[in-house]
């Protein structure tokens, strides 16, 4: 089992940076790998980036990159989501979600627990 908390989402204008957690707890955290979705109002969830178990492998999705960087500390049993130039089309809840697979991050069947997820709003 693992449990996850996210925070850092707030109401920032677009063109700012917003920094978002996910605190693991249960299963030991250096032996999954972790990642973030996003899902706004009437539309499915998708996905926006992940991180392998030790952090040296990332993955996002075309309308994030170069501007999101996803990362992790395992000591702090913590992954991170760095947004910035935000625009309001990210405006979104942001789940962090855990892999226990091996491939095929960008799926959202591959994803085993998630958190409650954390509102991020971009106002023009």
């Amino acid at each position: 089992q693992v449990q996850l908390v996210e925070s850092g989402g707030g109401l920032v204008q677009a063109g700012d940076s917003l920094r978002l957690s996910c605190a693991a707890s249960g299963r030991t955290f250096s032996t999954y790998a972790m990642g973030w979705f996003r899902q706004a109002p009437g539309k499915e969830r998708e996905f926006v980036a992940a991180v392998s178990w030790n952090g040296k492998i990332t993955y996002y999705a075309d309308s994030v990159k170069g501007r999101f960087t996803i990362s992790r500390d395992n000591a702090k049993n913590t992954a991170y989501l760095q947004m910035g130039r935000l625009k309001p089309e990210d405006t979104a809840v942001y789940y962090c979600g855990v892999s226990l697979g091996y491939s095929d991050f960008e799926s959202l069947n591959e994803y085993d627990y998630w958190g409650q997820g954390t509102q991020v709003t971009v106002s023009s």
